[in-house]
């Protein structure tokens, strides 16, 4: 005997009500939300079993400013976008720094912009939070040259890392010194890509 799972009108019932289906606007929040969180957001390019170090001597005010991505670890939210500009400035609010990224081309030319804020957390570490992803993210500074030139940016679970400049073209001692710092905190060097500088 065979026993059917029927409602009362003869029909089967369903396994997504209306009201708890995700539609695709519900979903994107929810993919970010997860993404925040590490869970998808691609591989580690970092050794975890090595420690992590940011900058103790961090100057959030002498960060703000305009600083070219040339360098970084491919991740999922950057596919589109062969090259960056980061811009940070200065909030109303005491230890927070506004923050304007802006995606390039493969010409260099601005395609996108998405804006947030940082939260500076000292020693370097600051938690980021951008437009439309409700979870903060790490972002610590590994190293920062003396003059504020040159930055080299991760996160403990390794699944980001950048090379900034202030400029766009970046000279070779200070990138062999942020490729040094990289490797310094596990970071697997043949991993990292150049970007598109204007």
């Amino acid at each position: 005997m065979t026993v059917q799972n029927l409602t009362p009108s003869g029909r089967r019932p369903r396994l997504w009500a209306p009201s708890v289906r995700l539609g695709l606007l519900g979903l994107i929040p929810a993919l970010l939300a997860i993404a925040a969180c590490g869970a998808v957001l691609g591989p580690s390019y970092r050794d975890e079993s090595v420690t992590i170090a940011s900058s103790a001597n961090f100057d959030a005010a002498r960060y703000v400013g305009r600083w070219y991505e040339v360098a970084r670890y491919p991740n999922p939210f950057q596919a589109n976008c062969p090259g960056a500009i980061a811009e940070y400035g200065p909030s109303d609010t005491p230890g927070v720094l506004t923050v304007r990224n802006t995606c390039l081309d493969a010409n260099g030319q601005p395609t996108d912009v998405i804006t947030g804020t940082a939260t500076d957390e000292g020693l370097g570490r600051l938690s980021v939070r951008l437009q439309g992803v409700p979870v903060a993210a790490p972002y610590w500074v590994l190293w920062v040259d003396e003059g504020y030139r040159t930055a080299v940016v991760g996160a403990p679970n390794g699944r980001v890392g950048w090379i900034l400049n202030r400029e766009p073209d970046i000279p070779a001692d200070r990138l062999a010194a942020a490729r040094e710092v990289l490797d310094f905190n596990g970071y697997d060097l043949g991993q990292l890509t150049r970007s598109v500088t204007p």
